[in-house]
């Protein structure tokens, strides 16, 4: 674990308030109703905890959005973007920097089987934009099939090849995007008792899928290894081996995206670790530098890097593999093998996370399943655990997610910053929260459940 200094939050509501106001006269923020926001003015952050100028301190179980994998402000890491910006602030993509060079080669040397090839974006969205192209481009073909029960970026292909509600606005027909259910034993959509039912006949929807199709027009089919803000669904054993060899078999480009569950998130450097799969192509973010400069990127199979080796790839970025954040994925990686911070979110899951979590479901009747592994987890609210109906409707708003807000409030109330999707909350702490952060974090979670289980039904 990475001691981290105790820098004691202060307290300015003045200059809170400043930052608040130009806030709210001049940044438009994602996803969100402009009007019906209120912002948190952030004062500082470090290790698992963040504060605002009136001296309240949180302890983030969301990571920042997943990616603060070792936590804020460690030292080396902010050392060595400071050096980096002193000998070498950016340059163009077209040249090799050692900061670059470096970063691919270390990536490189953890993703599986012969993704050997990086090629550098500014974020999980392109990275998932530039697969796709990579794919279609490498196949001759146009479709790809991605799951309900996904997300994988806000950029005008990733948001059509994401499952979940935000993609509503701007679906379109020409995207090329054909949907398919990945398997979710607690909520089966084929009628499953158990894992190995879910997993063949997820399998054997994903062939019925493509039969209608047509095989011959499909260019990939893309999954998040462990869904992530979809709810942190792991894939039976036997699934994503199964995906493999149907898309061996069709000459389907098989994609993982490992933005969010890559680098240490579930125990292993990658989810496929898991499994013992090796996709086609591997898009990563997040993790590979704890979010400290954006940084994304797609690991490419020697097969489809040999289709470009003397045609050129049609794609780029400006900021591609730039040096600040190549410098951050250097140190970043350097440090979870030096704090053995993988093994870290491995342990954290199998004996703090997964235990207390599995407890406090015994004990509190809105929790309907606790599923996840390493520093991945979620809990799945529920009205009543025997009809296993949600806690508060699919993509609620207003008062139809009072339960949910009721919860998220509680949570606060405690120092604890909740990670609230639809019904769930999920447990994402940096990776290398130490044992008593942890548990921290479940007894404010214990409180907050209590005001979950008044709006059950029993």
């Amino acid at each position: 674990m990475t001691p981290h200094a105790s820098r004691a939050p202060y307290v300015d509501s003045a200059a809170g308030a400043a930052v608040k106001a130009a806030d709210r006269a001049h940044v438009f923020h994602s996803w969100s109703a402009q009007g019906l926001i209120d912002p948190l003015a952030v004062a500082g952050a470090e290790g698992a905890y963040f504060w605002d100028y009136d001296g309240n301190r949180y302890l983030d179980f969301t990571s920042g959005l997943v990616f603060t994998n070792i936590g804020y402000q460690h030292p080396t890491v902010v050392a060595a973007i400071q050096e980096q910006a002193g000998k070498l602030a950016t340059f163009a993509p077209a040249f090799a920097i050692e900061a670059r060079s470096e970063a691919a080669r270390l990536i490189a040397g953890r993703t599986p089987g012969d993704l050997d090839k990086i090629f550098f974006t500014n974020g999980g969205a392109e990275a998932v934009e530039n697969a796709v192209r990579l794919a279609r481009l490498h196949t001759g073909r146009t479709k790809v099939l991605s799951a309900y029960r996904s997300y994988h970026g806000a950029t005008s292909t990733a948001i059509n090849l994401t499952g979940d509600p935000r993609r509503w606005a701007s679906d379109n027909g020409s995207a090329g995007v054909v949907r398919f259910w990945a398997p979710f034993l607690y909520r089966s959509p084929f009628y499953a008792l158990t894992e190995a039912e879910e997993c063949a006949r997820a399998l054997q929807h994903l062939e019925d899928t493509l039969a209608f199709e047509g095989p011959s027009t499909v260019a990939a089919v893309i999954l998040e290894t462990v869904p992530g803000t979809a709810g942190i669904m792991t894939p039976p054993p036997g699934y994503l081996a199964g995906v493999r060899e149907i898309c061996d078999r069709y000459g389907i480009v098989f994609v993982l995206d490992e933005v969010m569950a890559g680098f240490g998130r579930t125990g292993k450097w990658f989810a496929a670790d898991h499994h013992d799969v090796v996709p086609d192509l591997l898009t990563f973010a997040k993790g590979v530098n704890s979010g400290y400069v954006p940084l994304g990127g797609v690991a490419i199979s020697a097969e489809i890097a040999a289709t470009f080796e003397t045609r050129p790839y049609p794609g780029g970025l400006t900021y591609s593999g730039h040096p600040l954040a190549c410098a951050a994925a250097v140190a970043t990686i350097n440090v979870m093998e030096d704090e053995k911070i993988v093994e870290s979110a491995a342990h954290l899951g199998e004996h703090i996370l997964g235990p207390g979590l599995r407890e406090l479901a015994e004990r509190h009747p809105s929790v309907g399943e606790v599923r996840g592994l390493g520093a991945f987890w979620a809990l799945e609210l529920v009205r009543n655990r025997e009809t296993r109906e949600p806690l508060v409707p699919y993509n609620a708003t207003g008062g139809a997610n009072a339960p949910m807000a009721a919860f998220g409030a509680a949570c606060r109330r405690n120092g604890l910053w909740p990670f609230i999707n639809m019904n769930r909350t999920h447990v994402v702490p940096a990776c290398n929260v130490t044992e008593a952060e942890a548990e921290e974090g479940l007894a404010a979670l214990d409180a907050a459940l209590t005001v979950a289980d008044g709006h059950t039904v029993r």
